[in-house]
């Protein structure tokens, strides 16, 4: 009778022994996979974020051709010669930062500002936060 007993010992210990050896490939392949569905969405973002960026840098361009009319066919002389004159200018270094730095470049700047300026940041966003409230409660 000891050796049936045994006998059921080992087959239990080797079916044990196949559920864990069969929790162990499941695992790895979803690792696997989990890795593989990573990288995915690394270069999926990666992509989106060249996107955003080329789409930043046509803007760019859109915001300095609009600097280039502004100056054609505004005024020239006077007050308002100067204020189109400024207007323009503006424009043009809007443009030339957006095409230079891109959206990746802008989100950079503005970290660093806000870890500058924490309070005045602060209070910007209190503001904001405060008005958005305001409006959605008048609507």
């Amino acid at each position: 009778m000891a050796t049936g007993t045994s006998t059921g010992r080992n087959a239990h210990e080797a079916g044990q022994e196949k559920a864990r050896d069969t929790v162990g490939t499941v695992v790895e392949k979803a690792k696997d996979a989990a890795g593989t569905v990573i990288e995915k969405a690394k270069g999926a973002a990666k992509t989106v974020g060249k996107m955003a960026d080329d789409a930043a840098g046509k803007v760019g361009e859109g915001l300095e051709a609009v600097a280039e009319k502004t100056r054609e066919y505004g005024p020239q002389e006077g007050m308002l010669g100067t204020v189109t004159g400024k207007v323009a200018e503006g424009l043009e270094n809007a443009g030339q930062y957006l095409e230079k730095e891109g959206l990746s470049g802008m989100a950079k700047d503005v970290t660093e500002l806000i870890k500058r300026n924490p309070i005045p940041a602060l209070l910007i966003g209190v503001a904001v936060g405060f008005l958005v409230a305001r409006s959605m409660r008048s609507s």
